[in-house]
């Protein structure tokens, strides 16, 4: 009988040490958490603060909108504001039949369409011959100045997939939100997409030593 006693006893006194260890892990002070989870949901608020300051910075001067596409929502330029002839009807009093009409003055003589094969693309590709305000899907379908990125993930898929998750084009400041991009059009000029080959901005004498 005794020997039970002293079993229920140090039974008892493990429990009771377990529950006190777990009472006094409990936060007392502010840098003293429950879990690393809760560590880090603490400790991140002032750096989501700083970002919001930080972006504010990059984003000077910019109009931006917000979308969502395939569950992911940022922050893009504005586009229409960016274009110094929007809106295009001022001008565009005619229809494109018209204007295709045999000694019409050809529109924005300046502009050289180097984007795909000829037989593949022209200018009616992408803009609406019948509003010149919109751009067009290849179904027919009409795509504002400011969403031009969906005219562009119709060919490059694999691209749009890689911008909307972040991994392909010019991320401004971090990866918190509020998440803010360019567009396709703001690194890529739409009518010559391709970037030219370059020399280095400057001189790699990192790799010069190497080779030494």
């Amino acid at each position: 009988m005794s020997n039970n006693n002293i079993y229920i006893s140090k039974s008892s006194f493990w429990l009771i040490s377990v529950i006190l260890i777990i009472s006094f892990s409990c936060k007392h002070e502010k840098d003293e958490y429950h879990t690393i989870t809760d560590k880090i949901e603490a400790e991140s608020k002032k750096y989501h603060h700083d970002s919001i300051m930080g972006l504010e910075n990059h984003l000077e001067g910019l109009k931006m909108i917000e979308i969502s596409e395939g569950g992911h929502t940022f922050l893009i330029p504005e586009r229409k504001s960016a274009i110094t002839s929007y809106s295009c009807l001022e001008c565009h009093s005619t229809s494109l039949k018209e204007l295709k009409s045999e000694g019409t003055k050809k529109a924005h003589w300046d502009i050289q369409l180097a984007h795909a094969n000829e037989n593949t693309m022209n200018c009616a590709t992408c803009h609406n011959g019948n509003d010149m305000n919109q751009l067009q899907s290849l179904t027919g379908n009409q795509i504002d100045f400011n969403n031009s990125y969906l005219l562009c993930s119709q060919c490059h898929s694999k691209q749009f997939e890689d911008w909307k998750g972040g991994a392909h084009g010019k991320r401004i400041n971090s990866w918190t939100p509020p998440r803010a991009s360019m567009s396709c059009v703001n690194c890529h000029n739409p009518h010559q997409p391709h970037f030219e080959s370059r020399w280095p901005s400057r001189y790699n004498t990192e790799k010069v030593k190497e080779r030494q």
